[in-house]
């Protein structure tokens, strides 16, 4: 995840470079139940509405949550399918939050009504994150449901009513990057204060309808929308948090961005983002899918490191004889092609893997969604009148 508005109040009220922060174990996204009420264009676990068989228990799951605990994981983004099905939603949110997690709930919201809202509020979730996919006929033509949009910007609603921080969720596509500017504008009229962007990962549906990837062009497009975005709120005081995920380029990008604006700040953001250090699946962020199946990260799911039925996750998180993971925590990683010649892989990270494990089977290659030219990553040198 690449923290847009951190690096724009660094510009804005520039900190001292200190050391590096250490998260003491993985955010974990958990994929609680794959059962879903919508059959979105771009889901990762290729839900349904129908029961799938496997489903850890909730005893099966206070049990998980003791190992992680215990092994200092510091954050639970508790998923699906839609997590509002499962009838144990609650009874595991609130155990989590009883046991000191940062608890997360990701969702569609069409189910948040005023039927739940106040079991919702009484969790206590750190943050709900609501996904729209444009505004209401594009939503709906991505989730596959007439009305859906209604359904979630009711949820959206009745969540910031409650005093829930609510955010929304967008994964761009060349379908909905149109829309891109009306759901900003939807998040400011709305009062909400978090945007997250996420970049299309070729994993489940998103690799079926990977053709529909936002091309170059459009994803700069949309960079420097949020950018723009961001630093207003920053110079207007006005609390607006913008996150994107799934393309570390984002962090290049940006550094870009901030040498044509504020070159005297190039040195010290480089500095930082170098810290960020790029992609971290495997490293500070994990999976455990529905039927306890651990992962690298959500778009891993066809690449299983083991069951906690089996085994403690803390020990499945610590075999590195697993070669992806292996390589995975390797400092720096053995990347090829352009992202392992990039001038900038202190702050990329080599970007994406399961993008490049999709499109060529060897996770090690370079990351097809780079949307930088040659040039701006440093393989070719431009005139200096031609830098950006």
């Amino acid at each position: 995840m690449f923290r847009i508005s951190q690096y724009m109040h660094e510009i804005a009220h520039p900190t001292p470079l200190g050391p590096a922060r250490k998260p003491p174990g993985p955010v974990v996204i958990w994929n609680l139940i794959r059962r879903c009420n919508l059959t979105c264009k771009h889901c990762y676990s290729i839900s349904t509405d129908k029961d799938f068989p496997g489903e850890l228990s909730t005893q099966e799951v206070f049990g998980v949550m003791d190992d992680l605990k215990a092994f200092r994981v510091p954050v639970l983004i508790l998923s699906g399918g839609e997590p509002l099905l499962r009838p144990d939603i609650f009874e595991v949110s609130a155990r989590a939050k009883q046991m000191g997690f940062y608890v997360g709930l990701s969702t569609n919201g069409t189910l948040i009504s005023r039927d739940n809202i106040d079991a919702i509020a009484a969790v206590g979730y750190d943050y709900v994150g609501v996904s729209l996919d444009g505004i209401e006929q594009t939503h709906d033509r991505f989730r596959c449901k007439e009305g859906a949009y209604r359904e979630s910007l009711e949820g959206i609603r009745l969540c910031r009513d409650a005093g829930i921080k609510i955010g929304v969720r967008f994964t761009l596509t060349q379908d909905n990057a149109h829309d891109l500017p009306a759901l900003l504008k939807l998040v400011d009229d709305e009062g909400l204060s978090k945007f997250y962007l996420s970049h299309l990962s070729y994993a489940g549906r998103g690799n079926i309808n990977r053709a529909r990837d936002a091309f170059i062009t459009t994803t700069r497009w949309a960079m420097d929308l949020l950018f723009d975005a961001c630093w207003q709120a920053v110079e207007q005081g006005r609390e607006f948090e913008v996150v994107t995920g799934n393309n570390d380029a984002d962090g290049v990008y940006l550094l870009h961005w901030v040498r044509r604006r504020f070159p005297h700040m190039e040195d010290h953001l480089r500095a930082k983002l170098a810290q960020w250090g790029g992609n971290s699946s495997g490293v500070n962020v994990a999976n455990i899918d529905n039927r306890g199946i651990v992962h690298p990260d959500t778009f891993w799911w066809h690449y299983p490191l083991g069951s906690v039925r089996k085994r403690p996750f803390s020990e499945i998180w610590n075999d590195l004889s697993d070669p992806l993971m292996a390589g995975l925590r390797q400092k720096p990683r053995a990347i090829k092609g352009r992202c392992g010649a990039c001038a900038y892989f202190d702050v990329c990270g080599g970007n994406t893997r399961v993008r490049a494990q999709q499109t060529t089977g060897d996770p090690w290659g370079e990351d097809p969604a780079c949307y930088l030219s040659d040039e701006e990553i440093g393989l070719v040198t431009a005139p200096a009148e031609g830098r950006s």
